[in-house]
């Protein structure tokens, strides 16, 4: 079947995610068996107080939730912060602010793929390495194609088996604790705080957490599919940047008292399987090391689908050519060809190394983080004059302030391949508007304004 020509206000989404669906694929996109990943870095940062930076991370990266469902619930659509921006500040700073995201969003499913093949190779090095990555997108992309609630479906299966496998490394942390392994005992506080722990190390990591939680935010892109957004997404996404920076603490409050010090590894950098193993043996080391890649697939599909929604609605808006972005599949009701374009990019993991394409991906998300922030101010406290009485004042303007402020913070320490690459792609996008815009004289084209 061949997905129908773009008409404007025609092309709907079909409303059927409920609440906990949409939690389930925020939670599969920030992926949280991440906790593992940057462990031994921000173990030897904090001096072995891990949980006490996750919990600054989470502190910080709730105010920004908090600004994403202030919006959502003035603009229950999909386009994310590309259309907040767009609706609370200026349509030209709107699509700067999508240009910008899109590299994000875009790079993702290709880093799962990345990830995939490099687990996948590890365990089956006869099979060669592109192979992963074909299987992965194919995968993924299918499954994305179908609807929205397989992914849904999918992911709440592969939650799951993450969820139980961690409670699983719980288990014998306890044990192993109580056999004297690590702080010899569950009942510490010592991985939160100890005499010598320094505030300014716990900022330091907490600084690199707060990325683990990016894509909380990718749910405002199915706002369009969701039964009653205005409500649902908000609510959403407060409880996936919550949920997971509770799965976050406690997960690494175990590592850590099993691991106060990082002595025992021999890459810090790498240390998932060595933890493993410390904790389980070889055959849990094989199921942990299986459930990394489940992990992938589950963060690659709900990747996936969040910037295909958003390439639609920027394709509905024509800022990219709508014949291409802004067709939904007849039946399926899904954004076929803008998912074949995703899987295409991700298909470029045959070629890249982790280091190149994660050092990029950051910046569009702070990007989108800041201008959330302060669309609220600029929409709410100067636009609909909420700016009188203690609790607008608090809502509309000192919190997206201090979520401002905090993301600030993250620029600082972003890495300079990062702003690099982000640089050259925004200014890539700045080009663009203004040919299409004649030289900023004109507003970029809006599917609202039509």
């Amino acid at each position: 079947m061949q997905p129908e020509h773009p008409a404007s206000r025609h092309e709907q989404f079909r409303k059927s995610l409920r609440l906990w669906q949409v939690v389930i694929i925020g939670l599969a996109y920030i992926a949280p068996m991440t906790v593992f990943d940057t462990f031994g870095i921000v173990s030897g940062i904090t001096a072995g107080h891990v949980p006490s930076a996750y919990i600054l991370a989470l502190l910080g990266i709730l105010f920004t939730a908090v600004s994403y469902g202030t919006l959502v619930r003035r603009f229950p659509e999909s386009g994310s912060a590309y259309t907040y921006t767009q609706r609370a500040i200026n349509p030209h700073v709107g699509f700067l602010v999508g240009w910008s995201s899109l590299l994000d969003y875009l790079l993702l499913p290709m880093v799962n793929a990345l990830l995939a093949k490099l687990y996948l190779s590890a365990m089956f090095p006869e099979v060669p390495a592109w192979v992963w990555v074909v299987a992965f997108v194919t995968l993924i992309s299918l499954v994305n194609m179908r609807s929205i609630n397989l992914v849904a479906n999918f992911n709440t299966l592969f939650v799951a088996v993450q969820i139980a496998i961690m409670a699983v490394f719980v288990y014998l942390c306890v044990r192993g604790l109580h056999q004297g392994e690590g702080l010899g005992t569950a009942w510490t506080l010592t991985p939160f705080a100890d005499e010598q722990t320094q505030f300014s190390a716990l900022v330091a990591g907490a600084t690199i957490l707060c990325f683990s939680f990016l894509g909380f935010d990718a749910v405002t892109c199915l706002s369009e599919e969701t039964r009653d957004p205005a409500r649902t997404i908000p609510r959403a996404i407060f409880l996936i940047a919550l949920i997971g920076g509770v799965v976050f603490i406690v997960m690494s409050f175990f590592i850590q008292a099993y691991f106060p010090t990082m002595d025992r590894f021999q890459d810090h950098e790498a240390a998932l399987p060595e933890i493993a193993l410390y904790v389980g043996g070889k055959l849990f080391q094989s199921v942990f090391i299986a459930c990394t890649v489940i992990n992938t697939i589950a963060s690659g599909l709900a990747s996936q689908a969040s910037v295909s929604r958003l390439l639609f609605v920027m394709g509905r808006d024509k800022v990219i050519p709508a014949r291409l972005f802004a067709r939904l599949h007849p039946r399926y009701r899904t954004p076929v060809l803008n998912i074949v374009v995703v899987g295409v990019v991700a298909l470029s993991a045959i070629f890249f190394d982790l280091v190149t394409a994660t050092s990029v991906i950051n910046f569009g998300a702070l990007m989108a983080f800041s201008f959330v922030n302060l669309s609220v101010i600029n929409h709410c406290y100067v636009r609909e004059r909420r700016n009188k009485g203690l609790t607008n004042n608090l809502k509309y303007l000192v919190l997206p302030t201090i979520g401002f402020c905090i993301i600030a913070v993250l620029w600082i320490d972003l890495d300079e391949h990062s702003l690099a690459f982000g640089g050259a792609w925004a200014l890539c996008g700045v080009l663009y508007l203004a040919w299409q815009t004649k030289a900023f004289r004109v507003a970029p084209p809006s599917y609202v304004a039509e």
